[in-house]
């Protein structure tokens, strides 16, 4: 793949997609307070609407005016507002279109990207429909055949299918996580678009971090240092809301860490103004079977070295 040169000699590019799970004011603001300061603009995923059941992992909601509130300030500040589902549990296709268009009134436009929510019935082309052939089959050998066939948001005739819409409406949609700060080297052909799974217009990757620990673990400086060096790209999933923030306070290692790479050479944008950048590099990327064998493979790898769910 062509090398990515980065705008105004930029060394390198980083970002972050978090994940809405668990976030409310108090422990979220704290976090973009201190990345504001840092002169970071990440992207920030919202459950435009409250769910009509208890969540198993939930968090607020835009229906609460103070979040709400929060959310257009952040946007206005420069972050970008990503999509995590409707709301924090499955719904049905008329409750995501109302969602959707609950978020274009919010944000003005329709959500640029997005991110699959837990173990919704609607995400699309998710679970064992993340992986194709052999892939498929070590998958659920993997997850004991949990979930399978569960995941219905690309199934036509479901009532939870919105894949027109998805590739309707959205431009960027989250897939593969791994263990390695360069989320480029583990995902080169980012973004891209999968002919197997035509409902979504542009899959991208990203870096693990879904707790403070792994986060931490892989911004390290030694993995700084060689993401500067590589000219990489890094683009963290993370959840802000599980752990960072505790006790009055920013953890501490997340702080100093976050701190030491603010001070290097790096882009520091909203993930869908990188992906922009790289689909306008290098133009659009059609996965072939070769690569996505590469993809899935490297990703089920990832899932047994962290035994992770990610």
């Amino acid at each position: 793949m062509q090398k990515i040169k980065w705008p105004d000699g930029k060394c390198f590019a980083f970002t972050v997609f978090d994940d809405t799970d668990l976030a409310t004011v108090e422990n979220t603001k704290p976090v973009y307070d201190f990345l504001k300061d840092c002169g970071f603009k990440t992207t920030k995923s919202i459950w435009p609407l409250s769910g009509k059941e208890i969540p198993t992992i939930g968090g607020d909601t835009c229906e609460n005016p103070e979040y709400l509130n929060w959310i257009k300030e952040l946007r206005s500040s420069g972050f970008e507002i990503g999509f995590h589902n409707a709301t924090y549990n499955s719904s049905f296709r008329e409750q995501t279109i109302k969602g959707i268009k609950r978020f274009e009134e919010i944000i003005g436009h329709s959500p640029d990207v997005m991110a699959n929510h837990a173990n919704c019935i609607e995400n699309i082309y998710w679970g064992e429909n993340r992986v194709s052939g052999l892939q498929r089959l070590v998958y659920n050998i993997l997850t004991r055949g949990k979930r399978k066939k569960y995941f219905k948001g690309h199934i036509e005739g479901s009532p939870y299918f919105w894949g027109d819409i998805c590739r309707e409406k959205i431009r960027y949609v989250r897939n593969f996580i791994y263990s390695e700060i360069d989320t480029l080297k583990k995902c080169p052909f980012m973004p891209y678009f999968d002919p197997q799974r035509p409902y979504v217009n542009n899959w991208f990757a990203s870096s693990v971090g879904g707790r403070v620990a792994s986060f931490n673990n892989t911004i390290s400086e030694a993995n700084q240092d060689r993401l500067e060096e590589d000219n990489g790209c890094c683009i963290m999933y993370t959840h802000f809301a599980n752990g960072f923030y505790q006790d009055g306070k920013l953890n501490s290692d997340f702080k100093n860490l976050m701190q030491r790479l603010s001070k290097k050479n790096g882009w520091f944008v909203p993930v869908s103004t990188l992906l922009d950048y790289i689909l306008e590099f290098r133009g659009k990327y059609i996965l072939k079977n070769r690569a996505r064998r590469f993809l899935e493979l490297q990703w089920l790898l990832h899932r047994i070295q962290v035994r992770t769910n990610e």
